[in-house]
């Protein structure tokens, strides 16, 4: 009997001991994952190392356009030129913030203005890849209020729609006092509850419009269940590194963000518009830019199959090489040549955003000080390819 006890009591011990170890060598294995980087980013593969050579040559053509375009120092921003993810030339010129004269750098994030719709729009595109939308799927099966039923994530993207700019909606007596803040929400009660038609037939022709972007960042908020600010960086702003690159929130931004200017630097104020998002509201940079392109046109990011939709134009209906696809504009000539960009304007921000997938080409310029010049970094295209752009030609950029 006192053997049988014996032997029960070295059981338990020996189960003790067991179990014991068993959590030390998970709380060991625990301690281990926790120490370990976290991959914060994906790593996309560059294309071909560029010869000093040719950097040289391209480098020296890029100066000579920029000191043309820009002479005796007169920009205020930032400028980038990479071919295959290998920066070429950059440039960061003038004030960031005028009043403390603090110095424009390659981390000052600028307002993108509606180059913002690219990235908004690629985000869509992630999410449509991971069966969590479908490009034509109707907007009122996701967002319950929305009044317009033949409308879909597509004729969004595509400014198909025929959706009214809550710019001038809003600006309508009994419609919305400008003195409170607008936001995305708003937009969307006020379509549904204020007889606010649509401007045409779904589908049936382009009409450029703000408000059908505003309509995708509460449908990314719905799909993710995330504040749209929060789902951009979860699923495009921290896999591609891109890391000085925020959604602006306008009580929590509005005294920190890179302020916006006049030609004469006299500072921009803030309107009731300023809290839309989605189809501006996008703080980066230049690299950061560079970073997203990279990211945008890998396979390693984005499906293939989705991005050339998107590289595919939606407006055919009358005959002409300008041209949208799903967040890009486009230059279609009959040669087949095809130049893909978006630019930006919003107060005394602007930006000008040329993706150039067959040459691996990436042109950026961003200003917080208003400046047409900016649009005209398109010509920079005939350094790289066969675009009927003239480096001389000085007419106004679109």
């Amino acid at each position: 009997m006192i053997f049988i006890k014996k032997a029960k009591i070295l059981q338990i011990l020996l189960l003790l001991l067991v179990l014991s170890s068993c959590k030390q060598k998970k709380t060991t294995e625990i301690e281990t994952v926790l120490k370990k980087p976290i991959k914060t980013a994906l790593v996309i593969k560059q294309g071909p190392k560029l010869t000093a050579a040719y950097i040289e040559s391209k480098r020296n053509s890029i100066i000579h356009y920029y000191n043309k375009t820009w002479p005796r120092e007169s920009a205020n921003g930032g400028f980038l030129v990479a071919k295959n993810g290998q920066i070429i030339y950059e440039k960061y010129e003038g004030l960031a913030n005028y009043k403390e004269k603090s110095a424009m750098t390659s981390t000052t994030p600028i307002h993108i203005a509606s180059v913002s719709k690219v990235v908004t729009a690629t985000a869509i595109l992630k999410l449509v890849s991971d069966k969590k939308l479908y490009l034509d799927q109707k907007v009122n099966t996701i967002l319950k209020e929305f009044p317009y039923p033949a409308v879909t994530i597509r004729t969004l993207l595509t400014h198909r729609s025929g959706i009214r700019n809550y710019a001038y909606f809003t600006e309508k007596k009994g419609i919305w006092d400008r003195h409170k803040i607008l936001s995305n929400q708003d937009i969307l009660t006020i379509m549904a509850t204020k007889d606010i038609d649509l401007e045409f037939r779904s589908n049936t022709r382009f009409s450029y419009c703000n408000t059908n972007y505003a309509m995708l960042a509460l449908i990314i908020e719905k799909a993710t269940g995330l504040a749209y600010k929060d789902a951009m960086k979860k699923i495009v702003f921290k896999p591609l590194g891109m890391t000085n690159t925020y959604v602006f929130e306008y009580e929590k931004d509005k005294l920190t963000a890179t302020p916006s200017y006049r030609r004469n630097f006299a500072i921009v104020n803030w309107d009731y518009l300023d809290a839309i998002y989605g189809d501006k509201n996008i703080y980066s940079t230049p690299r950061d830019l560079l970073k997203f392109d990279n990211g945008k046109n890998s396979s390693k990011f984005l499906n293939p199959t989705l991005l050339k939709e998107a590289y595919t134009p939606y407006s055919n209906e009358y005959k002409g090489t300008k041209n949208y696809g799903l967040g890009i504009r486009m230059i279609n000539w009959p040669t087949g040549k095809n130049f893909y960009y978006h630019n930006g304007w919003w107060h005394g921000n602007m930006a000008s955003y040329v993706t150039l997938p067959e040459e691996k080409v990436t042109i950026i310029a961003l200003s917080n000080k208003y400046d047409k010049r900016v649009y005209k970094v398109r010509k920079l295209a005939a350094l790289f390819g066969d675009y009927p752009f003239q480096l001389d030609d000085l007419e106004k950029g679109e």
